[in-house]
């Protein structure tokens, strides 16, 4: 149980930072980042991923995520539980 008071402290410091990229072609990338090390970052893609219903991938702390969800993200976080400050 205090495991999880843990992860919640560490999930409400965090600063979650969104962006939008422009790729190869022309393509659009949301790019979700600023997450904390205590983070599960290839369970929050996921998460995102079958939340936006979109491609996407994780890497150097960040989640891409393919096409403009700038919008959407915030509330997705929202429901997977993290927390943006």
């Amino acid at each position: 149980m205090q495991a999880c008071v843990c992860e919640q402290i560490v999930k409400s410091t965090q600063k979650i930072q969104v962006t939008l990229d422009k790729k190869k072609y022309g393509k659009i990338v949301t790019i979700v980042g600023g997450f904390d090390k205590g983070i599960d970052i290839k369970k929050v893609a996921k998460g995102l991923k079958n939340e936006l219903a979109c491609g996407g991938t994780f890497r150097d702390n960040e989640v891409e995520l393919q096409g403009d969800h700038s919008k959407k993200v915030k509330a997705a976080l929202m429901k997977l539980g993290v927390e943006e400050e």
